[in-house]
């Protein structure tokens, strides 16, 4: 079994700039927040991604490779910009707690529904967001946990290349590995 997502990973002064606001979060809000939930956990921040399509449990590597290349090639051919990112804002549902993406122009929007579309991913239905705690199960507020870093506002980065990733499932959470990474841009393939 080959589980397998194609993902975008926020540039590291966006990790560490996130990472530094949870860390900065009170210990009894975040305990009030996911009262009621089982196992609240936040992710450690290597794990911090925007999947962009999830291919399934048993895809095959080298299909989606080869597809994603293409249709990549294909966004390539208009010379797109690398999209202007921030993470931005949180919310909650089902068992996760996200810190959502904004695209600066118009224009980053469509670069950034256009890499989901070569993902294999569907743009129109797509919400940009990044996973920061999970739950395995109970009832809770989640507007009160949404509220955690609602105010929340990041460094903007470029998303200048997508990636095949496999992950494994352990013990202590899943273990990601790109198998594959391709430039979204012309300046990005060198």
């Amino acid at each position: 079994m080959v589980r397998l997502f194609t993902a975008v990973w926020p540039s590291e002064e966006a990790v560490r700039h996130l990472s530094a606001a949870v860390d900065r979060l009170d210990p009894d809000g975040v305990a009030r927040a996911a009262a009621g939930l089982r196992k609240f956990r936040f992710s450690p921040a290597e794990r911090w991604h925007l999947t962009l399509c999830f291919h399934g449990d048993d895809a095959d590597p080298e299909h989606v490779t080869e597809r994603l290349e293409r249709r990549v090639a294909r966004l390539r051919a208009t010379d797109p910009a690398p999209p202007r990112l921030r993470l931005a804002g949180s919310g909650a549902f089902r068992s996760v707690l996200w810190v959502g993406v904004e695209a600066a122009t118009p224009e980053d929007d469509r670069v950034l529904r256009a890499m989901v579309h070569a993902a294999g991913g569907d743009p129109h239905g797509y919400r940009a967001h990044l996973t920061v705690a999970r739950w395995v199960a109970g009832r809770a507020d989640r507007e009160r946990l949404g509220e955690l870093l609602a105010d929340y506002s990041g460094p903007w980065w470029h998303a200048r290349e997508l990636a095949v990733v496999r992950s494994d499932l352990g013990e202590g959470g899943p273990t990601y590995r790109a198998v594959h990474h391709v430039g979204v841009t012309r300046e990005s393939t060198g």
